[in-house]
């Protein structure tokens, strides 16, 4: 009877410290992508909304589980480059993102015993993309059914058509705060390493313009090469061979933003062995 008046009495002091095992995390920001029309690693240049929602589960104080799905939508053009060479070749896409994740993540300090704490996370995805453009009628052009570097063609046995869905390796890091004993908030940044460089549906060199002309029609050939469409552009096809993207590099896609977590279900209680509850640890 003791011990079971002694929980009663101090039930609020064990509601206030103990956390939650699981969490639902949603996420709020902007993607952006780095590639051959986005040169640079990170900017917010260019950027769109992103946004996420994940279950994450707490192994112990600084190690968590989560897995989620991440929508975004990322894009990019010529127009906005700071090299002249390529505002002259005018391409330009977009492309939703949609991707689920399983990740592992590490904090420095238990959040239950600190106000804040910096974070690192890893893991693996699977993401959904499908590059498009504009034409010059304003019209919505999907641009991998025009193998506009000669994927699929047979006069280009080398080059295969991408898949729309690939595997990716997200990673990143941030530092979160506790708000009270069950909600944080924090602010990532995630990046996406990839094993495509068609993201952007540019990666290698300009094909013969007849050959595309047969294969796939005009509308392919005025998507492969946009340059003539602007003010003083070379109104010229470029010859076969001529470089159109950079194929060392595989394209990147990212996002920033803030992470909200409210705890759910299962506490993880403070409770020794003897069934009485442990003094709570000092807050810093």
């Amino acid at each position: 009877m003791k011990k079971f008046l002694l929980v009663i009495f101090t039930m609020p002091v064990y509601l206030q410290f103990a956390q939650a095992q699981w969490h639902l995390d949603l996420f709020g920001g902007i993607a952006n992508y780095s590639g051959d029309l986005q040169s640079k690693s990170f900017t917010t240049q260019q950027s769109n909304g992103g946004a996420g929602v994940a279950l994450r589960y707490d192994l112990n104080g600084h190690f968590s589980l989560l897995s989620g799905l991440n929508y975004g939508k990322l894009g990019a053009s010529d127009q906005f480059s700071q090299e002249a060479d390529l505002r002259a070749r005018n391409l330009s896409f977009e492309t939703n993102i949609f991707e689920w994740n399983l990740m592992a993540e590490y904090d420095l300090f238990d959040i239950s015993e600190k106000r804040f704490t910096p974070y690192a996370f890893a893991g693996f995805a699977i993401f959904h993309f499908n590059p498009y453009a504009y034409d010059t009628s304003g019209q919505k052009v999907y641009l991998r059914p025009l193998s506009t570097e000669g994927e699929g063609l047979p006069q280009y046995p080398d080059r295969k058509p991408y898949s729309l869905i690939q595997p990716a390796i997200p990673f990143g890091g941030g530092i979160k705060f506790r708000v009270t004993s069950n909600v944080t908030i924090a602010y990532e940044v995630s990046f996406r390493k990839l094993f495509t460089d068609y993201l952007d549906d540019v990666s290698t060199t300009y094909v013969d313009k007849n050959i595309l002309l047969q294969e796939r029609g005009p509308l392919a050939v005025e998507m492969a090469y946009r340059g003539n469409e602007i003010k003083g552009g070379d109104p010229d096809y470029p010859a076969a061979g001529s470089i159109r993207g950079d194929p060392k590099h595989k394209d990147w896609y990212y996002f920033s933003g803030i992470k909200v977590s409210v705890g759910l279900g299962k506490i993880r209680n403070t409770l020794n062995r003897k069934g009485v509850i442990d003094c709570p640890k000092k807050v810093t």
